[in-house]
This record gives C-alpha cells, sequence and structure tokens, in this order.
C-alpha cells in the first residue's frame, strides 16, 4: 500500500454528520465586558508574604552544604616518596642490597655489564624520583635487580 494514499474506511452517515460539526457559532453577546466587571468584583488580594524559613531546613542546608564541602575537598598532599609504588620502589632497593650484601666478601671481575645494570638501576630510580606512580618503572627495575643479582651469582660461583 503507497504510504501516500488515503484509505476512505468512515461511514458515509458518519462523514454526513461530522460535516454538520463544522458550523461556526458565534457567541450571542460580547462576553469580555462581563469577564470585567467579574474580576473587579473580586477582592483584591495582598500579595503573599515570603515565609521565614523554619529551622530544620536551615539545619538541613547547612548539614548539606558541609556534606559537600567534605566530599569535594581536595586530596591530601602526599609527598612524591610516601606514594605506595615510591614506597614499594625503596622496601625493593633495600632487599636488594641486603642480598647483595651476600657476595660482599666475594671477589668478582670488574664487568662492564655488571656497572651498566648498576647505572640502569641508578637512572631508574631517579625518574621514579620524577614520576613515583609510574608502575612501568617499578617493574624495570625489579627486572634490572634480577638481572644484577643473577650475574652477581653467575660471577661469584665462576671465581670461587
Amino acid at each position: 500500500m503507497n504510504p501516500h494514499e488515503i484509505r476512505d474506511e468512515f461511514d458515509p452517515r458518519l462523514r454526513l454528520a461530522l460535516r454538520g460539526l463544522r458550523r461556526e457559532a458565534l457567541p450571542e453577546h460580547e462576553l469580555w465586558p462581563g469577564i470585567a466587571a467579574r474580576i473587579a468584583q473580586a477582592p483584591q488580594r495582598r500579595p503573599a508574604s515570603p515565609r521565614r524559613p523554619t529551622p530544620w531546613a536551615l539545619a538541613a542546608s547547612l548539614l548539606l552544604a558541609v556534606g559537600l564541602a567534605w566530599q569535594l575537598r581536595p586530596p591530601p598532599a602526599v609527598a612524591p616518596e610516601e606514594t605506595p609504588l615510591a614506597l614499594e620502589a625503596q622496601a625493593l632497593t633495600r632487599e636488594y642490597e641486603a642480598a647483595l650484601q651476600h657476595f660482599a666478601g666475594v671477589p668478582l671481575p670488574d664487568e662492564a655489564a655488571l656497572r651498566e645494570l648498576d647505572r640502569s638501576a641508578a637512572q631508574i630510580r631517579q625518574a621514579l624520583r620524577r614520576d613515583p606512580d609510574a608502575r612501568f618503572l617499578l617493574d624495570r627495575l625489579q627486572d634490572i635487580y634480577a638481572r644484577r643479582l643473577a650475574l652477581t651469582q653467575r660471577l661469584a660461583r665462576h671465581t670461587a
């Protein structure tokens, strides 16, 4: 069926009755003068005076303001060295240094790889001080410490 096609399903008697309702009827007399007279006779009301807020409404408003201020307060300032990742990096470094103490009396050859790993660890610790929430730096530091300890153990076994 074409959407623009109009179907004529109405009963012809209904259609004739509907056409009869289209007649315009004008009021028999002017209505406005009567409306204006009734408005003029109505008692004049004073504008409503603003009510004072009840003590409960004031208390609720104050409580709401305090609650919003508490929720929207800025987070407490945390020193960069006190963030969870920075504390974890410090603990990791202490564990690494304690593990290296086991090899303190063992003479190790002067290996360029050991110096390079130590230099890389120092650079990562410095980067962690600048960005204490960088998880990837902590992961990298842990990897370098593990490599350094493994190389130290291997060298200690070969020199012993």
